[in-house]
């Protein structure tokens, strides 16, 4: 099993940053939902219903691929300023594969990557081991 540790995601429905703390010298890395806005032209261009659907299983999978990364830490804080956070974390707390892991969400604003880096690091710095939502 990896090394268990801490990590922060910015999010919004696009995109996601993963910063792994405290950092190891690794770069942060990224995940994007591959429902980009071409792909909402061209099923928007065919029906509303259809692009409606494959927003629906393009979210989901963006989802599940944050959960297989999310599965290797014991603590993780979401945040940005979409409620994409908070729709990951219900999904989540909904399967109890991560009912160990201590989840937190909070809201943030748009933030370059020193941004983030330091929201992450002051979140860990100032949480008590323990803490839990």
């Amino acid at each position: 099993m990896t090394n268990k540790n801490k990590l922060g995601i910015w999010m919004d429905h696009a995109h996601a940053h993963l910063i792994e703390f405290p950092t190891d010298g690794k770069e942060e890395s990224m995940i994007s939902s591959k429902f980009t806005h071409e792909e909402k032209s061209i099923a928007l261009g065919k029906s509303e219903n259809l692009m409606h659907n494959k927003e629906q299983h393009e979210q989901l999978a963006f989802y599940k691929k944050l959960g297989e990364v999310i599965r290797k830490h014991e603590r993780v804080v979401l945040f940005g300023p979409t409620d994409a956070k908070v729709e990951l974390y219900n999904i989540l707390r909904a399967d109890h594969n991560f009912a160990n892991i201590k989840i937190e969400t909070k809201h943030a604003d748009k933030m370059t990557d020193r941004q983030q880096y330091a929201f992450v690091k002051h979140y860990f710095d100032s949480q008590p081991t323990g803490a839990n939502q």
